[in-house]
Formats: C-alpha cells, sequence, structure tokens
C-alpha cells in the first residue's frame, strides 16, 4: 500500500506543478491541432515552421496576400482560433512571442496580430494587439489605444497580458509586459461585451486595401492563472557568496611596526674586520725598551688607518731600521697619535 501510494505520488506531481496552465498553444504538437480551428484560404498561409522560432523547436508562420478572405467578411485574414471561453469574472494570464518580418508593410493601416473577440456578430473586438503605420497599438473597445511602442522588424518580443475579463469597467483591468517590462500599469476597463464571452485568435488579419505580402511569426502562447506560469524562474546563482568587504586571512594580525629579528643597531658602525692592536709592532727582531711601553690598541676598537706611503715596499719593516730602537719607539707614537687624530675627523 504505501508503495502504491509512493508511485501516485511521483506520478502526479509533474502534473501538479503545471496545473495552473490551463492551455498551450506554443505548437510544439509540430502541427495546428492545439487551436480550435483555423480561417485560411490554404494551409501554406498558416505553417508551422522549424525556423524562425523563439523557443521549443516549431512557430507559426502566418502570410496574408491581398485578397486573401477565408470567410467572406471585411479585410484579408489567415488565423487560428482557439474557443477558449472566457467567462465573465475569470482572470488570467497569457504569454506568446512575436516577430515581425523584415519586409513587413509600412502602411497607414491596421493589421492585427492578436485579438481577443466576442462571440458576437459584428464590430471591433474588445481587445486587439495590431499594426498601424510603425507603432504596435493595444486598444481596448471602450476606451481606445492604452499602450503603444515603435516596431520593431526582425527580432522576436515578449507578451505578457494579465486579464479581469468583465463588462464593467470598475470590475475589469489590463495589465501588460513587452520584452520583461511592465509597460502597461493595471487599468481599469471593459474587457467585455455586456451578455457575450470572448475567443482567442491570432495570426495576420489586415484592411484589405493592403497590397504587399504581410508575414508575422507567432510562437510560445500560454493561458495560465498565476503570473509564476509566465514568467520565467530566476535560478540562485550557483557560485558561493564572496564579502568584498572581508580580507582574506584576516585572522592572523601582522605587527607592521616590529622589525624583524635580528635588531640592528643603525647608530653603531658595524665593523667585521677584527681589531687590530695597532700599538704592538709586527716585527720578528727583538723588542727595544724605549721607556714604558705604550699599549694605545687596548680596547680601543680603532680600526687601523689605511697604508701610508712606503708601506707596500717589501723592504719596508713596520719603520724600525738598523741604526736603533729609540727612534722607532719615538715613531710609533707620533704614528699613533696621528691615527687617533684621523679617526676622530672620520
Amino acid at each position: 500500500m504505501k508503495a502504491l501510494h509512493l508511485w501516485l505520488v511521483v506520478v502526479l506531481l509533474p502534473s501538479l506543478a503545471a496545473a495552473e496552465i490551463v492551455w498551450r498553444g506554443d505548437f510544439e504538437t509540430g502541427n495546428r491541432s492545439q487551436y480550435s480551428k483555423e480561417q485560411m484560404v490554404s494551409s501554406d498561409r498558416l505553417q508551422v515552421v522549424t525556423s524562425p522560432v523563439s523557443e521549443g523547436k516549431y512557430a507559426l508562420k502566418a502570410t496574408v496576400k491581398q485578397g486573401d478572405d477565408p470567410i467572406n467578411s471585411s479585410g484579408n485574414r489567415n488565423e487560428l482560433v482557439y474557443l477558449s471561453n472566457e467567462k465573465v469574472g475569470s482572470e488570467y494570464w497569457y504569454r506568446w512571442k512575436v516577430m515581425f518580418a523584415n519586409d513587413f508593410p509600412s502602411v497607414d493601416a491596421w493589421q492585427l496580430f492578436t485579438q481577443w473577440h466576442h462571440d458576437g456578430c459584428c464590430g471591433s473586438p474588445p481587445v486587439e494587439f495590431f499594426v498601424k503605420g510603425e507603432v504596435i497599438r493595444l486598444t481596448l473597445n471602450d476606451s481606445g489605444t492604452v499602450w503603444s511602442t515603435a516596431l520593431k522588424r526582425g527580432a522576436w518580443q515578449e507578451f505578457i497580458f494579465h486579464v479581469k475579463w468583465s463588462p464593467d469597467a470598475s470590475v475589469g483591468y489590463v495589465e501588460l509586459w513587452h520584452n520583461g517590462v511592465q509597460v502597461l500599469k493595471k487599468t481599469q476597463a471593459k474587457t467585455m461585451f455586456s451578455g457575450q464571452n470572448n475567443y482567442l485568435k491570432l495570426g495576420l488579419y489586415r484592411d484589405d486595401t493592403i497590397k504587399p505580402v504581410g508575414v508575422v511569426y507567432h510562437d510560445g502562447m500560454i493561458q495560465a492563472t498565476t503570473r509564476a506560469d509566465v514568467f520565467p524562474v530566476v535560478q540562485p546563482d550557483p557560485d558561493p557568496v564572496v564579502d568584498a568587504g572581508t580580507p582574506v586571512d584576516a585572522g592572523t594580525t601582522v605587527d607592521a611596526g616590529s622589525p624583524q629579528d635580528p635588531v640592528f643597531d643603525a647608530g653603531s658602525p658595524v665593523d667585521p674586520d677584527p681589531v687590530v692592536d695597532a700599538g704592538s709592532p709586527q716585527d720578528p727582531d727583538p723588542v727595544v725598551d724605549a721607556g714604558t711601553p705604550v699599549d694605545a690598541g687596548t680596547g680601543t676598537g680603532v680600526k687601523p688607518s689605511p697604508l701610508d706611503e712606503g708601506e707596500g715596499d717589501a723592504n719596508f719593516h713596520g719603520g724600525c731600521s738598523a741604526s736603533g730602537g729609540s727612534l722607532a719607539a719615538f715613531s710609533l707614537l707620533g704614528l699613533l697619535g696621528l691615527m687617533r687624530a684621523r679617526r676622530r675627523r672620520s
């Protein structure tokens, strides 16, 4: 029993999801069978084609030539009829797409492409979409033109039409979206004639004075009871949301004011050379006692001065001479004094 219940849920879910779409006239059957009947002089005037299309695989190509009059009435036409029989007080959403051929006639005369006609015998319909000159218009029989826009050829245009059907202008209303933008806010109007129902017609119906061939394409018509069925569903962005205001790896605090080890005292001169005791002459000869030895190099940290003239000579022996040590000692004291004087000036 549980298995049967689960099967019913799985089978019925798709139909429940689409239950608000009460009718489709999108030609995805590959023919005209979704409509109640045709008003055409020949089948080539209302062709189901595979190109151009706006959605799915198929669209309708409606063609009218001067003299096409399949129902012996005013004007020339080739139209499809859907006996939708909208009742008084009913409310529906309609969505469909239209493209006018690149050579669609530019004439100062009416050319209807979609209409909701009354089931009476005569007169203009209560709701009609048509072209006149270079303008597309929506006209309500009791209110005249309530919306218009410039005619564009060679591009698909989407219409979403929300209607409350009523012969009472205080009850009935219309709203319109064109190419995804609401172009007509809720407008109270008579959308039916008293005592009559409406039905849908689409294709091309025009003034019989127009001579050039006219071609209009239709696609994607649906009738629904909710807004959600006619507006495309906006899918959420699959990418993760990135907070542009949050810095990356903000948890690790770096003290930009702390110097990196080791710390160097920029005020102390760096002297990588070993301290040389300038008071101890490098001489293999015996040291001569010139009096009291002077150890000027102990603890001074003084770097030796640059080589004096003659120190590069191979016969030079640190200022010592064969004539005696006293002279050498006094010369050494003088040299030390000179070195200290130079160091203080540096």
